[in-house]
């Protein structure tokens, strides 16, 4: 079964050194698609005598289709230095009684730091807006 769906593309900022562009669907099967973001936020781990607090937004991603966000956040300067958060959450998770939906987040920090290290970091993004 095909679905006609159209959309946006545009340069990938999450690709590293590579050239990727990702796709910001705009209809999917003749119906208008809306966007919206996450916050994000929360607490590194505990690594080399500190850890760092980080929060900011998801990029925008289409409503009421499956779905990801991406997310790239700068974390509070502790001991001389910042990491950053970046990565994609996972699938859509509904909240009970058509609340909207959350998605959850996991991954590892930017190696920085006088003692170079990264942190773990794991969390639900807020409510969709």
């Amino acid at each position: 079964m095909e679905i006609p769906i159209t959309g946006l593309l545009y340069h990938s900022m999450d690709s590293g050194s590579e050239h990727a562009h990702s796709l910001l669907i705009t209809s999917w099967d003749g119906r208008p698609v809306s966007v919206h973001v996450h916050a994000i936020s929360g607490d590194t781990s505990y690594d080399v005598g500190h850890y760092h607090r980080y929060s900011g937004f998801t990029d925008p991603a289409p409503s009421g289709v499956p779905h990801i966000h991406y997310y790239n956040v700068e974390t509070s300067f502790n001991d001389q230095h910042i990491h950053y958060v970046r990565g994609q959450t996972g699938p859509a998770i509904p909240i009970p009684g058509g609340g909207g939906h959350y998605h959850e987040f996991e991954g590892f920090t930017t190696i920085n730091g006088k003692i170079p290290h990264s942190h773990r970091y794991k969390g639900n993004t807020g409510r969709d807006r």
